[in-house]
């Protein structure tokens, strides 16, 4: 399909070879331009806040500030913005966390090519992308609202859950969302008391039970 005008891509990713890669990829098309990065969620908000591109793709975790956090924000201007998010999570729960605050399309890193290239260039023409498994997802649990515990939990209060369960520590969950030991253990200590539960093995068990590391 021929385009009228260039497609004007921002990347923001915490890892810069992931970037370079996905720069290489897309420069090879004819109609996609990569306009702008960062690799944090702050740097990502401001640049995206300065505009002059047509489609965001955000990584869902990034230090400091999440992927899903910088999409709520920039939806709060405006509602109509395209944007893609990527993850290493391939988990349905991120995917209906991300269209629910309003993406436009959710990706894993490990999706073939054509099929990024060819979601970047929908989303530009100003269309969604959800691919058939997801849709079917979606159609019992973007209800208003959902019984299972870990569906009130916060984005951030979320992904500390999935990092405890796969066996890391506060420390090191810490740094690798960089936040304090503290703040993580707050984050811990919410999730507990929203799930109603005591403790890590708990935590595992449930995750376990539903599959969410599937």
């Amino acid at each position: 399909m021929a385009y009228d005008q260039t497609i004007r891509v921002f990347l923001a990713d915490d890892h810069r070879l992931f970037r370079d890669g996905l720069k290489r990829i897309l420069g090879e098309t004819t109609d996609i331009v990569v306009v702008g990065e960062a690799s944090d969620g702050f740097d990502a908000l401001e640049k995206i806040h300065l505009g002059g591109w047509d489609v965001a793709l955000l990584d869902v975790s990034m230090p400091g500030m999440s992927g899903l956090e910088v999409l709520k924000r920039i939806m709060i201007d405006d509602k109509k913005h395209q944007v893609l998010m990527l993850s290493t999570y391939h988990e349905d729960e991120y995917a209906i966390r991300a269209i629910r605050a309003g993406a436009s399309a959710y990706l894993t890193k490990n999706s073939p090519t054509d099929l990024l290239i060819s979601v970047i260039r929908r989303l530009a023409n100003g269309k969604k992308y959800i691919d058939a498994a997801l849709a079917e997802k979606l159609l019992f649990d973007l209800g208003p609202t959902s019984k299972m515990p870990h569906s009130i939990l916060s984005d951030r209060e979320f992904t500390v859950l999935k990092l405890i369960t796969a066996g890391l520590s506060l420390t090191q969950i810490a740094q690798k969302l960089a936040l304090s030991a503290k703040t993580v253990s707050t984050y811990r200590a919410r999730l507990l008391e929203k799930m109603k539960m005591q403790n890590n093995a708990q935590l595992i068990r449930y995750v376990t039970e539903h599959k969410l590391l599937e």
